[in-house]
């Protein structure tokens, strides 16, 4: 198909009727529109990790799946087509239940993936009978037919080949008669069982359709207009950022702008795949287009803040003028699976930072980590950070940068500093106690 969009609605903009509503009207009032991608509505995916875990009692159960029940139907209640549509979303909670209960007797991860993915399931039912009821033709499609994944549950890698040849059978023919309604943040493994791409993964399915499907757009409809100069809620002169190059939007994302999940530009870049992020709520403000060339290229484009954040430093004698440490540690590290953000180095010493995801139960650096890597030098790990990083253009070589950052914030401790590696950032550590108040400082220095 030529001009087609892929459109992404988040969880506050299906989290209820009126919401959906308002992005049933974005689609009906843009033909280009053929592939929706949804996340589960609001407040339904906090319910479902809750069900997820091993210690739910059977009586939290029953009140965590009647709240979820409540969300969905009141929904569902506003629709003509309700006593048909009630009965799908009665199947997923049943579904649902026997997942939450087999789970609570022997926790699995596979099963957890499973319990997952019922929000999703539920809002594409919901969402595309919406579209019915303003007369827009729509069918809902189960995404996990195309989106085919390893079986590394909770954070799934999808097939991309696999991906692209599934899209072009099973769906693209689809989408000259209907517009398809699909779920995000889930897929399928090759044993049949359902797994996710991780929190947040939804803005990734979306870019990875816009991918597979030769898309002319990707627009990501949220709840704010467009992407923030920083985060609005730190300092309400935070402003809308027209438009930005995907260079300094992968930046932002990939160090806390929580506008975009940090994976979900990688398949834009790759096929120049122009993305827009507006607001449901307000999609006649427009929003922020995200794309490969910008008409401006200011040297500072905005603040990004990422809570949570664990500094690990290593220190051995064994260090200096010796070749493959850094080989032995990062073998540690791949071992147990984790990803390093920044790196600093000195001649006997190495900092490395790790990021603890939003809602995790417990530090990614456990015990088996350090004991594994002080076999090899001294290991301190640090906690109660945060990461702030100021992303633009030449920062690498623009004369003044650390000066015009560092004279804003005062006596702040600055734990870590990485500069250099990027055109587009400056990052360093601060204490997180004091992290709002530096890029509210920072800010109004710079902006």
């Amino acid at each position: 198909m030529t001009n087609l969009t892929i459109a992404k609605f988040g969880g506050t903009s299906v989290a209820d009727h009126q919401a959906m509503l308002r992005c049933a009207n974005i689609i009906k009032n843009d033909h280009s529109n053929r592939v929706v991608v949804v996340s589960a509505s609001s407040g339904v995916t906090n319910y479902l990790v809750r069900l997820a875990q091993a210690n739910v009692s059977s009586q939290e159960q029953a009140q965590l799946i009647s709240n979820i029940k409540t969300i969905q139907l009141n929904i569902s209640q506003h629709l003509e087509n309700k006593a048909e549509i009630n009965d799908e979303i009665l199947t997923v909670l049943a579904g649902l239940t026997q997942l939450a209960s087999a789970q609570a007797q022997q926790y699995n991860a596979q099963k957890t993936d499973a319990i997952l993915a019922c929000g999703e399931q539920m809002s594409s039912i919901l969402f595309s009978d919406v579209l019915t009821s303003i007369g827009i033709a729509s069918e809902y499609f189960d995404v996990r037919e195309v989106m085919q994944t390893n079986s590394l549950y909770g954070k799934a890698v999808v097939d991309i080949e696999a991906l692209k040849a599934n899209c072009a059978a099973n769906l693209q023919e689809k989408l000259i008669n209907k517009v398809i309604v699909t779920q995000g943040f889930i897929g399928r493994d090759g044993l049949g069982h359902t797994t996710t791409l991780g929190r947040g993964g939804s803005d990734y399915s979306a870019a990875l359709l816009a991918e597979a499907l030769n898309a002319d757009k990707l627009a990501i409809w949220t709840d704010v207009v467009g992407i923030f100069t920083t985060d609005p809620r730190i300092t309400a002169q935070a402003r809308a950022i027209p438009e930005i190059s995907f260079g300094e939007a992968a930046e932002m994302a990939t160090f806390g702008a929580k506008i975009l999940h940090p994976a979900t530009l990688i398949p834009a870049m790759r096929h120049n795949i122009p993305v827009f992020v507006g607001s449901s709520k307000e999609p006649e403000k427009g929003g922020t287009q995200i794309q490969q060339q910008v008409a401006s290229n200011p040297t500072f484009r905005s603040i990004a803040l990422r809570k949570e954040q664990t500094l690990v430093t290593v220190k051995s004698p064994a260090m200096l003028h010796a070749s493959g440490f850094l080989a032995q540690v990062f073998s540690i590290l791949a071992k147990h699976e984790l990803s390093v953000d920044l790196i600093t180095t000195s001649e006997i010493s190495v900092a490395l930072t790790f990021d603890n995801p939003a809602g995790s139960t417990q530090s990614l650096i456990t015990n088996a980590v350090v004991k594994e890597l002080e076999q090899l030098c001294e290991v301190s790990v640090e906690h109660g950070l945060s990461l702030v990083a100021v992303i633009g253009n030449n920062l690498h070589t623009t004369k003044g940068i650390s000066r015009s950052i560092f004279d804003s914030i005062g006596d702040v401790n600055v734990r870590m500093i990485c500069h250099g590696a990027s055109a587009n950032n400056f990052c360093f550590l601060v204490p997180e106690i004091e992290a709002n108040s530096v890029v509210e400082q920072l800010h109004e220095a710079l902006f």
